[in-house]
């Protein structure tokens, strides 16, 4: 019985895991505990919490793994620089430092961290290293119920690569293609996060919400995408890509862009992270959306094409361009598709930890009976009754505590329809970057006004911002355009039509606040602006609980529908412990706060009009 811990950190979204004879036992993202939104260090507490939850010690592990070799990130720098010598000379020297004295010497590292962990014989520790899109690859096939699949890996880049197409059957993953660094289809898509204004690693998620504001019939849109295809990049038939470094500076600088050339390319300046969003950014982001589908699609076929199989599993941080995932759904030609919900480098960590499992021990895979072995993503910490309680004498809460879960929901439900907005927090936190019923902000999605409330006075968040519907897996296919089941939020699909108000669309498309406040659907708060909602589907399995008060809103409303939202605040990440949830609650205006079965209203709370008492002000991402 194999026992290891994946470990991935130093870039970004550092997280931990634990696997026992293959199955995942706990994971986890070190942001929830430390605060600090994609916190690249070293996950101390995240270890901790695997290995608590685990039962182990690290003299008891089989092998640690990391989901990275840096030796070859490190001689990739080399090389970049020395080919583009003399551009980077300054990045070069701020880099290199880090690296010589950090990064190259990652073993000691891993080392003097696990060792501040618990005390181990470093002679009898086996500590290996995975390549960064095997780790990738392995988090997507290992995880899923298919004994043979392609695989796609699509991200910024790992050591050289920046997309993979493999083969996994069995235990083992097969490589086959791959395309390498400068040219990156995740580069390329952050390269416009950074133009327009958003964070980049970060921000890439605001971009896909803002593209459907674009009008993609509109001269300029059309203008942007012939540009993008022709000036800044080379599209080949089989989806892989040639960018033309002349107009970027993520190889050599300290940006992602030389911005003076994409003002001249596209006729505006870099928006600012402030600025008011106009016209021309939406449709660029339309635009860039756009081309960014184009090659998945033709990425995909290529996949197909040279694997000549049924299944596919897809993984990478592109792998969260849900959009893209729901044409590739539709258009593609592979029967079943599963995508890692923790797609990104935090995935990496599992990802790694599977590969030891089945590849490096060689240990066989079981045919699973479960959707897969991601459990929902429910794989972080939990808390006791009493441990609430401990929270609520500390911060002297006023409370309403439920012996029957039923009556709670259907109490809550109610609520729901006369139009609060819950903080919604149960069971064990959610692994990867959505929040899934556990630690939620959930709403009635017919209520016109949640939309703006959520954004405006809950999340203090960009308003053009989107909001996804969790729904009964059973009722899916009433509301959208979606036959199949979409748990982690992955897929986008069209809202069905009877669902529509008839004539919708505003008469000025080119204002970004007609299109938003424009009531177009019986839905409004889940409905984006083309017609479209980012789909979670809950089934009683995966989640009784929250399955049982969808159901109680179904009884009440009509529709087993909610929106859905991560609970936190702008800038912060999603909260884990119940005093995060609490402090969260009381700096924003949730109407209602469920911890387990205690329920907490806003207006009984001590100070509760003191909102900058509980307010923590978290870096704008």
């Amino acid at each position: 019985m194999k026992k290891i811990l994946g470990i991935s950190a130093f870039y970004h979204d550092a997280a931990a895991c634990i696997t026992v004879d293959g199955k995942l036992i706990a994971a986890a993202q070190e942001e929830r505990f430390t605060r600090i939104k994609h916190d690249p260090s070293f996950p101390t507490n995240a270890i901790k919490f695997c290995l608590s939850e685990a039962n182990l010690t690290i003299d008891q592990l089989d092998a640690v793994i990391f989901y990275d070799k840096p030796l070859l990130t490190f001689e990739r720098l080399l090389q970049t620089y020395y080919a583009f010598a003399p551009k980077g000379l300054i990045s070069f020297l701020k880099s290199i430092p880090i690296w010589l004295g950090e990064k190259l010497f990652l073993k000691k590292r891993i080392y003097d961290g696990l060792k501040e962990i618990n005390v181990y014989n470093k002679r009898e520790l086996k500590l290996l290293f995975s390549e960064h899109h095997l780790s990738h690859a392995a988090s997507a096939f290992f995880a899923s119920r298919f004994e043979k699949a392609a695989i796609l890996t699509v991200d910024g880049v790992g050591e050289w690569s920046t997309a993979t197409i493999s083969v996994g059957e069995g235990n083992a993953i097969r490589p086959l293609k791959e395309m390498h660094f400068p040219h990156s289809v995740g580069l390329l898509y952050s390269s416009f996060t950074y133009f327009l204004g958003f964070k980049v690693n970060s921000g890439e998620y605001k971009l896909m919400g803002l593209a459907p504001f674009g009008n993609q019939k509109s001269k300029q849109t059309k203008e942007f995408i012939k540009t993008i295809e022709t000036e800044l990049i080379d599209i080949k038939d089989d989806g892989s890509i040639w960018m033309n470094q002349k107009y970027f500076k993520y190889a050599t600088g300290l940006r992602m862009v030389k911005d003076s050339k994409w003002q001249k390319l596209f006729g505006f300046p870099r928006r600012q992270a402030e600025d008011e969003i106009l016209e021309q950014h939406y449709n660029l982001a339309s635009a860039i959306q756009t081309v960014t589908e184009k090659i998945m699609l033709k990425l995909v076929a290529e996949t197909k094409r040279i694997t000549k199989t049924d299944n596919l599993c897809l993984a990478g941080g592109v792998a969260l361009n849900c959009v893209a995932n729901g044409k590739i759904v539709k258009e593609a030609s592979f029967k079943n598709i599963y995508i890692q919900p923790a797609a990104g480098d935090a995935g990496g960590a599992v990802g790694a930890a599977w590969a030891a499992h089945f590849m490096y021990f060689n240990e066989n895979r079981e045919q699973l009976e479960t959707n897969d072995l991601m459990q929902g993503t429910y794989l972080g910490p939990e808390f006791t009754k009493g441990e609430i309680q401990e929270m609520n004498k500390e911060v002297k809460a006023k409370y309403q505590y439920f012996d029957s879960f039923q009556d709670l929901s259907n109490s809550i439900a109610l609520k729901i329809e006369e139009g609060s907005v819950i903080g919604w927090f149960q069971g064990k936190m959610e692994f990867g970057p959505r929040a899934l019923g556990n630690r939620s902000i959930i709403g009635n999605p017919a209520d016109t006004t949640i939309q703006k409330k959520i954004n405006l006075q809950i999340k203090y968040r960009e308003s053009f911002r989107p909001f996804a519907p969790s729904v009964l897996e059973k009722d899916v296919s009433k509301y959208f355009d979606l036959e199949a089941p979409s748990p982690y939020m992955l897929l986008v699909a069209k809202v069905k039509e009877q669902h529509l108000i008839k004539n919708h669309q505003p008469e000025n498309k080119s204002s970004m606040w007609d299109q938003l406040y424009h009531i177009r659907s019986h839905f409004q708060a889940i409905t984006h602006v083309d017609d479209s909602a980012r789909i979670q589907t809950v089934n009683k399995k995966t989640n009784p609980r929250y399955w049982e008060l969808l159901s109680s809103v179904k009884k009440v409303t009509g529709h087993g529908m909610l929106v859905n939202t991560s609970f936190n605040v702008r800038g912060e990440p999603i909260v884990c412990t119940p005093f995060d949830a609490y402090r969260c609650f009381m700096s924003t205006e949730m109407d209602y706060l469920v911890i387990e079965n205690f329920v907490y209203s806003k207006t009984e709370q001590p100070h509760h009009l003191d909102k900058e008492q509980w307010r923590i002000g978290f870096k704008k991402d």
